[in-house]
């Protein structure tokens, strides 16, 4: 295939990041909304962190909902996209290691392309649609006001 066919993503390819930051924000606010809202889901998740003899279960629970719930949030903003990437990476080791070991490829691959996932954000960053790069460019802005100029 023609090289010009594709030169128009190969220059934008920054733009990449939108759909992933989207397609991953929405999947885990969605596996995580039930917990988020349901006290009885609460439960159950620490019931079965307690089962797997998680210490302190139920703080357990939340720390795991609410990282993964405000993590989708930011994907989906595109803020502190660096960190969210490194919570992604630990949370996932985390429930890999907690419920996924002994379990085949397909009941596990979701937490380790989230692992991965973790990994491309810390990278790459959040790309040019977002709340990151527009803090800063603000900031950059903010910086050159600042500066003298010598005439």
């Amino acid at each position: 295939m023609s090289s010009k066919a594709f030169s128009f993503f190969r220059q934008h390819r920054a733009y990449g990041a939108l759909f992933i930051r989207f397609a991953i924000g929405v999947f885990i606010i969605y596996g995580v909304q039930d917990n988020v809202f349901s006290w009885s889901r609460m439960l159950e998740f620490r019931d079965f962190l307690e089962a797997r003899e998680v210490p302190y279960p139920l703080f357990a629970a939340h720390v795991s909902v609410y990282v993964q719930f405000i993590c989708g949030i930011l994907l989906l903003l595109g803020g502190a996209v660096r960190i969210v990437g490194i919570l992604l990476i630990v949370n996932f080791t985390a429930a890999i290691l907690i419920a996924h070991l002994g379990q085949s490829f397909p009941e596990y691959y979701p937490a380790a392309q989230l692992i991965a996932v973790g990994f491309y954000f810390m990278f790459n960053g959040a790309g040019p649609v977002s709340i990151d790069a527009y803090l800063k460019h603000r900031r950059l802005k903010s910086i050159d006001r600042t500066l003298p100029v010598n005439a």
